[in-house]
């Protein structure tokens, strides 16, 4: 585990069926007191700036989809992945839309009902995460594909 892992009541914090945390938070916001992450998701439609911790950027435009959808699967089964060792942050430019289905989308690598996923997401990080018919359809789909 990390050295602290995310503290439970800690700003964007999700904890995933298997008990892992993770945060999601939107970028135009200041980033929360606290914690720092050690490993960075970032769901944008171009580069983020550059953050003092190891990172990966998706290519994933505001409300859409992301453009690689092989390269959005192996960066969601890399940030699973780091769940055990690191303080992973999953963040797009608002913090609900792109993080909220990649979110969905670890609680499926975590274990989850695709079916159930968004739900998940909606009642523990944000009521209206995952903002589209398409990234709901893109979550339901997502160990499929």
């Amino acid at each position: 585990m990390p050295d602290e892992p995310w503290g439970d009541g800690a700003p964007g914090v999700l904890t995933l069926p298997s008990g892992r945390r993770v945060r999601g938070r939107g970028l135009s916001k200041p980033v929360p007191a606290g914690q720092r992450p050690t490993f960075g998701l970032y769901l944008l439609g171009r580069a983020p700036d550059p953050v003092p911790w190891q990172s990966r950027w998706v290519r994933w435009p505001d409300f859409r989809l992301p453009t690689d959808r092989a390269d959005a699967q192996d960066a969601l089964g890399e940030a699973w992945r780091r769940l055990d060792t690191d303080r992973v942050e999953v963040a797009c430019a608002g913090g609900r839309g792109r993080t909220g289905t990649a979110l969905a989308c670890l609680v499926v690598l975590d274990g989850g009902h695709a079916v159930d996923a968004v739900a998940y997401v909606r009642e523990h990080y944000d009521a209206r995460a995952v903002e589209t018919p398409w990234q709901r359809r893109y979550v339901e789909r997502f160990c499929s594909t």
